[in-house]
């Protein structure tokens, strides 16, 4: 699907949720440096535009402030529970098949 490059047909009736959950993850460790330097570059960008007390009125005191990332972070996201994922894989369905209800 997309960037993963893994067949729609694959992604949605073969692979596990456990699988499906470590691709992405993996997908998410590949971007991380790109996002972070685009994270940091925006930061410094707009701290040069509105000066050091523009910043701090914003509460921009560091880059982390701008745009907190979910890697930031050590909370653990909150996961659907099973009943959402079968209504998910239901709604993926029709996707594959608009006239069908």
């Amino acid at each position: 699907m997309g960037e993963i490059g893994i067949p729609r047909r694959e992604f949605l009736y073969v692979l596990q949720f456990w699988e499906v959950r470590r691709i992405m993850r993996g997908n998410q460790r590949r971007h991380r440096d790109m996002w972070s330097a685009a994270r940091w570059q925006t930061y410094y960008i707009m701290s040069a535009q509105i000066g050091g007390k523009g910043m701090r009125e914003a509460g921009l005191r560091k880059p982390t402030d701008l745009l907190p990332l979910p890697w930031d972070t050590n909370e653990k996201p909150d996961l659907p529970s099973e009943e959402e994922i079968a209504q998910i894989q239901e709604e993926m369905k029709m996707i594959g098949n608009p006239w069908k209800k």
